[in-house]
């Protein structure tokens, strides 16, 4: 069993020295993000890589937010293919899986037209990244609002059917339900993809409202991480888990406290 720690984003101005700096903090991993568009060249997101070898630092990144798959219009949905696309060809150069982003909005269409759309939209990148042979895997995440495609239950079909992996944000799945979370129902589903050796997941703590997600917030009791960690370590569940709280890699810090008083070892 394996549980990596660590920020969504870098805990310096630089992505570069945040990797070491990520080190320093005796954490783990680190998601780069590109959420607000894709401006690292393919030179720098290789130095980047060569550094998180040398440190032994698992990185991952999070595609740009402006996504939609399911769009109306054609041109948007090339755009947000474009985006994602280009998140991982810089994924590639820096040795960094899996490509997380929030795949579409219902808009009109049922859900089951939805995850027709975007079934297929994945598809089609699957075949470009293998075209180019770049050595990255997608990763469509659970949302948070109730207007977003991106249900634990539609991810687990999509990745069954298109062998994708997913990003579970657990934060999410509890102002989607209105705060209500079980980690031992979300792992016996979980369990059924055989192809998922390792889950890519983020936390925090969440506002939301009646139609889901509002913030992300600091660590609380909503959802609580000490019933997550004690679930991981019972089933012995390899696990990245991102932290994406307003204090990111404060927070990475008290997560992993936790599982060291549950008696797990980094």
């Amino acid at each position: 069993m394996k549980i990596l720690l660590g920020p969504a984003g870098s805990p310096t101005d630089s992505t570069l020295e945040g990797v070491s700096e990520v080190k320093k903090l005796g954490l783990q991993a680190m998601e780069v993000e590109f959420t607000y568009g894709v401006r690292m060249s393919n030179t720098l997101a290789k130095k980047v890589g060569e550094r998180a070898i040398t440190e032994k630092i698992k990185l991952s990144v999070h595609a740009p937010y402006w996504i939609n798959l399911n769009s109306t219009d054609a041109k948007k949905i090339k755009q947000s293919k474009q985006r994602i696309l280009a998140s991982c060809e810089r994924a590639h150069y820096m040795g960094a899986s899996p490509v997380v982003f929030h795949a579409a909005f219902y808009g009109k269409k049922a859900p089951d037209e939805t995850y027709d759309v975007v079934a297929e939209q994945i598809r089609d990148m699957q075949s470009y990244i293998k075209k180019k042979g770049w050595d990255v895997k997608l990763a469509p995440e659970t949302t948070g609002k109730i207007s977003q495609f991106g249900t634990l239950d539609e991810l687990i079909k999509l990745a069954k059917e298109t062998k994708c992996l997913l990003c579970v944000d657990f934060a999410h799945l509890y102002a989607r339900n209105q705060g209500k979370i079980d980690y031992k129902k979300i792992f016996d589903k979980l369990c059924k993809l055989k192809h998922l050796k390792h889950l890519h997941s983020h936390f925090s703590g969440i506002e939301y409202g009646p139609k889901g997600e509002k913030n992300h917030m600091i660590m609380d009791s909503n959802p609580p991480f000490k019933p997550l960690a004690r679930e991981i370590l019972k089933r012995k569940q390899n696990i990245t888990i991102i932290c994406e709280s307003p204090v990111t890699w404060q927070d990475s810090m008290r997560m992993k406290a936790i599982c060291q008083e549950l008696g797990y070892s980094f």
